[in-house]
């Protein structure tokens, strides 16, 4: 394997990414730091995720060598335990109150010390680190456990695991098993790193209530070809899985002496909206932010329902609404809010105060008039950018005027657009009033994460949800009211059972739908429940007291967001017992990482907050590189030049050929040389098989709107693309699944998978497997998305770079196109009548194809389908 280049003088790094982000050992190798064997367990049981990852190190060099361990967790997860094991004896985590590891945390920093172990990183992560001194041949063993309630999404649980070794591993192995009484409904798995030479490496297994996911590589499996051993296994795996649910109560799952209700009802209609966007225009959203907001609220104004209402505001230094009045969101009035937000500018400064002030006055205006429709919910939606500069600029003051003005009538949701806006303001402002806050990244994908916080509050199923038990039967209940359920999420609920309590657990929920009052009741046996979690070996016992604690103190922490000082320091004390209790690094305790005797003692491991814990410069990486084209030269950095395949790599030091400008060639001038025009890709490269002519070429000639490609009905396929003549290319493809409900919608930026309203983004020639019911996912380093299935026929969309580069459409198994396809496309896939070569230009015929005639021309043709660099192929091309 050929060493890669180093950017460590010592150590190696373990990056840990839900489940794992393993061993970054670029330099384990140089530096003879030696991963033998890296283990990570995780179970599953009833939404409770308990993963315990250990690692076994060994220092093979003959000088003392320091290693470091580092890892990503969920922000949401716990840290319940860390400990290093060194000749026999191992040196525990010790988790205690936040004060009381200060002392020593603030003696490190003093020291100019990297006193803290824990940091934000990704969007939803944060970073553990942990280094520790290696004798020559000693090993070190590295646990770490942490544990966390999954949160169902749009529809799924997901679990995330990234593996980056970067080196050969003996023994390598990622176990999941996960148990789910109500029976598993939907299991979907997505990788980054497996290849072919992997695929058997990984095996799903599945029944009713129980899926196990196991990734083993074999030594042979885990190392790559040759032309590829700057990496060994880079990538992640995603497991995302949904339950069996009905229209009744939900589910009472019972173990130990605890209980836990998870209620999502099946079967509600979704309630009709009045929302108010208050958009912010101040000078700082300008660019990029603008333009990704007008995006994505054009996008979220089309999926607004007829049966909402609807308005906007915009401000700076001032606010102002769209129209006076909140508007039914017939397909007029969405016409006319696109338009009007498609010439949103930003200037100005940031009145927060004075566009809520306004948006809850549209909403009472609009109520006094009796024009809200009954059983309807009523939504503010925040984006800003920045803290207020203008008018009232005192956040407190702020949130109380917001607070009274709506009064617990409306619910507030507020999106904070980078890093310049305080997050514990918004957070604050949100909960105050029923509702969320999020933070939305600066990235290429900002319009998309805007419309999926969207998707998540576009279909409001239930108000004022209450959830009621027997008063002997159950103590220290969580949260049991909430102002509102939305379709794809789920509430949840734990609490004890007393100790005379009866043998059948019963629970009343209530709530509003947008038609009547509604009652579900839903019963659990309480020794049959504990009789399901005994047995099964794959159960951590015990789970439903920690989920219990670790429910209870999330919503502690939450409660204390919007509490007075009085009761704040209540909740926090409560809290913060659970959580030394249960042994969790929290908000308000801190882990101290003990050493052997002489290294140094000081590291803390504590829950940064999220305003404290990213600075400007530590955002989330974007990728590196540039690209720059010349019609011979293709230069990648931060690579070497590469030639381009279809022409030869010239001498930059030799002359160039001095091309003729045709215009001039009647006119004396310097010796010149005709420069042929370089053979390209054709837009389109059509198998067809068993026919006289086994593929076709077909170009655009000139730009085309929206284009229906292909359309099979049978096949449940229809592709359709936007083609660009001044890009020489497709400016966007689509591709629409009926089974599975699929859309894959690709442009030269990213490639964007939405099932279930749900958003998946992802970066060309970035390895992709993914397999799902009746569907798989495969991309490969060359841009290769490869879309197939059981009697499916097989699509590929190419990011094609080399000549005519552009989005690229592929087509396998086009035997199994039924005899409805049709399209632009697809029509050369019905009877086809090829016409006789003609007699004076044998590269010329005709083809008819249901009554139309396209003239034919033998042409020299990039083939994009087997990958760059390409081959020349001559090739029968029409142009459409």
């Amino acid at each position: 394997m050929k060493p890669p280049a180093a950017v460590h003088t010592r150590g190696f790094m373990l990056v840990l990414l839900w489940l794992l982000d393993v061993l970054q050992t670029n330099t384990a190798r140089k530096n003879d730091i030696d991963i033998y064997s890296l283990t990570v367990d995780s179970k599953v049981s009833s939404r409770f995720s308990h993963t315990v990852v250990t690692s076994r190190v060994v220092n093979r060099a003959d000088t003392v060598q320091e290693a470091t361990f580092q890892m990503e967790l969920p922000r949401k997860a716990f840290i319940t335990n860390f400990s290093m094991v060194m000749d026999g004896v191992t040196y525990p985590g010790n988790i205690k109150e936040k004060a009381a590891a200060q002392e020593q945390y603030s003696a490190a920093v003093a020291q100019g010390k990297s006193a803290g172990l824990v940091k934000a990183t990704g969007r939803k992560t944060e970073q553990f680190q942990v280094s520790v001194s290696v004798a020559p041949s000693a090993k070190v063993t590295f646990e770490l456990v942490y544990e966390e309630l999954l949160r169902r999404h749009l529809g799924v649980y997901e679990l995330l695991l990234k593996v980056q070794p970067q080196q050969p591993v003996k023994h390598l192995q990622m176990d999941i098993h996960i148990f789910e009484p109500q029976g598993i409904s939907l299991l979907e798995t997505e990788s980054t790193f497996v290849t072919n030479e992997l695929v058997d490496a990984l095996t799903i297994s599945q029944n009713a209530t129980k899926a196990h996911i196991l990734f083993k590589p074999t030594l042979s499996q885990k190392q790559k070809p040759p032309k590829l051993q700057d990496t060994v296994l880079d990538g992640s795996l995603i497991v995302r899985y949904d339950v069996n649910r009905t229209h009744s109560g939900g589910s009472i799952q019972i173990e130990n002496g605890y209980f836990v209700h998870y209620f999502a009802p099946e079967g509600l209609s979704t309630m009709p909206k009045n929302v108010v966007f208050v958009i912010d225009k101040s000078g700082s959203m300008s660019g990029r932010k603008i333009q990704q907001t007008r995006e994505a609220l054009i996008k979220i104004l089309d999926d607004l329902s007829s049966k909402d209402q609807f308005n906007l505001i915009v401000f700076s230094g001032r606010a102002a609404q769209w129209k006076p009045a909140l508007v039914p969101a017939s397909v007029e009035n969405v016409n006319e809010a696109r338009s009007f937000a498609s010439d949103i500018q930003a200037f100005g400064g940031t009145n927060i105060n004075d566009a809520m002030q306004m948006a809850v006055q549209l909403l009472d205006s609009s109520n006094r008039e009796e024009l809200l429709p009954g059983g309807s919910v009523s939504l503010i939606i925040l984006l800003t950018d920045g803290d207020p500069t203008e008018g009232e600029i005192n956040p407190a003051r702020i949130q109380e005027n917001v607070r009274e003005a709506i009064g617990g009538r409306y619910s507030v949701f507020c999106l904070g657009f980078g890093f310049h806006v305080s997050y514990a303001f918004l957070e604050k402002l949100a909960l105050d009033n029923g509702g969320l806050a999020r933070r939305i990244y600066e990235d290429s994908d900002s319009a998309l994460q805007l419309q999926d916080f969207y998707q998540e509050v576009a279909n409001p199923l239930l108000t004022a949800v209450a959830f009621e038990y027997p008063s002997n039967a159950v103590d220290e209940v969580t949260r049991e009211n909430f102002p509102l359920f939305f379709k794809g999420s789920e509430m949840v609920v734990a609490g004890k059972l007393r100790d005379q309590s009866p043998d059948v657990l019963s629970a009343k929920v209530s709530g509003q739908t947008h038609t009547q009052n509604i009652t579900f009741q839903t019963e659990s046996s309480v020794a049959q429940q504990e009789e399901e979690f005994q047995s099964p070996k794959y159960i951590f016992h015990n789970f439903m007291e920690r989920l219990w604690a670790y429910l209870t103190i999330q919503q502690l922490l939450e409660q204390s967001v919007s509490a007075s000082d009085a009761e704040r320091q209540a909740l926090e004390t409560r809290a913060l017992n659970l959580s030394l209790r249960y042994s969790f690094v929290t908000p308000l305790t801190s882990m101290v990482v003990t050493k052997p005797e002489g290294q140094e003692q000081s590291q803390v491991a504590e829950k940064p907050a999220e305003d404290g814990g990213w600075g400007l410069e530590s955002q989330p990486p974007r990728q590196q590189g540039w690209t720059q084209h010349s019609p011979h030269v293709t230069i990648q950095g931060p690579g070497p030049p590469q030639a381009s395949p279809a022409q030869p790599f010239a001498n930059p030091l030799s002359p160039l050929p001095h091309p003729c400008p045709p215009s001039l060639l009647s006119l004396p001038q310097e010796p010149c040389t005709a420069v042929p025009a370089p053979i390209q890709a054709p837009s389109a490269i059509l198998p067809l098989p068993g026919r006289s002519v086994e593929q076709l070429c077909v170009d655009f000639k000139h730009s085309q709107g929206p284009m229906n490609l292909l359309s099979d009905p049978d096949q449940g396929l229809e592709v359709t693309g936007q083609y660009e003549e001044k890009a020489a290319g497709f400016s966007w493809i689509k591709v629409t699944f009926k089974n599975p409900q699929l859309q894959v919608h690709v442009s030269p930026e990213h490639v964007v998978v939405t099932r279930n309203r749900r958003n998946s983004v992802y970066k060309w020639k970035e390895t992709l497997f993914s397999v799902m019911p009746g569907l798989k996912m495969t991309m490969d380093k060359m841009g290769l998305l490869l879309l197939s299935g059981p009697d499916k026929v097989t699509i590929g969309l190419l990011s094609w770079d080399g000549p005519g580069e552009g989005l690229r459409l592929l087509l396998r198994d086009t035997d199994r196109f039924s005899s409805h396809v049709s399209g632009t496309l697809g029509q050369f896939y019905q009877e086809v009548l090829w016409g006789s070569p003609e007699a004076s230009d044998d590269s010329k015929r005709t083809l008819r194809v249901q009554g139309n005639d396209y003239p034919a021309t033998r042409e020299l043709k990039v083939d994009y389908q087997v990958g760059p660099p390409g081959t020349e192929v001559s090739c029968w091309t029409v142009e459409l």
